[in-house]
């Protein structure tokens, strides 16, 4: 069993990441340092929960969901069933979180999520074919046995909005496991809380 880290303490986001335009395809600089910045700033502890075994802030819910794992989201948020990606959806405004349990192996994508996050997750797709993108915060994590990645990414989208997104990739028992909040590039502190919430109280099934 994975227990994240306080998500945002050694991952700061902000515009100092590894800014890139017009170089398609091209992987984020893993060894970059984020300076941080205002917008980026990662909320405070939350305020302990009653659902065990995470602690969620005042507003968030523990949900388990039909699909085995277990997630916080923003009470009222509405859930999007599995598509064709393997992708389970929580929906509130103009944020979302995206859950995708185990769809990649490790047998075919390797070991490494770190290389995996950058070069070959479907859900950054957008981001390293984007004409303008930027990304920061890049860093593996291993907890025990179990390894992770996460990095904050920012794009324009194909309607020009440009978003804002944090994204972590786990490895649980040869199987990657992704969770994403993604948001308007003008609500960090937003995804940011999101993200650190979903991520605290993550459990694969």
């Amino acid at each position: 069993m994975a227990f994240m880290p306080k998500a945002g303490e050694n991952a700061r986001a902000g515009r100092g990441g590894a800014d890139r335009t017009a170089t398609s395809g091209a992987a984020p600089d893993a060894g970059h340092t984020p300076s941080g910045g205002q917008d980026g700033e990662a909320p405070g502890t939350p305020a302990p929960g009653t659902t065990a075994p995470a602690d969620v802030a005042e507003g968030f819910e523990v949900r388990k969901d039909p699909k085995g794992f277990q997630v916080a989201v923003r009470k009222g948020w509405q859930r999007r069933g599995a598509n064709g990606q393997g992708q389970v959806r929580y929906v509130g405004g103009d944020y979302e979180l995206l859950v995708v349990p185990g769809r990649d192996t490790t047998a075919k994508y390797g070991a490494d999520p770190m290389a995996y996050l950058q070069n070959k997750e479907p859900e950054l797709a957008p981001y390293r074919s984007s004409s303008w993108a930027s990304a920061s915060g890049l860093r593996r994590i291993d907890v025990g046995r179990t390894a992770m990645a996460e990095g904050t990414f920012s794009w324009r989208d194909g309607s020009g909005r440009e978003v804002y997104v944090r994204n972590l990739a786990m490895i649980h028992q040869g199987r990657y496991h992704l969770v994403l909040v993604i948001g308007p590039d003008g609500g960090r502190r937003e995804v940011d809380r999101l993200y650190e919430q979903a991520t605290s109280a993550y459990r694969p099934g």
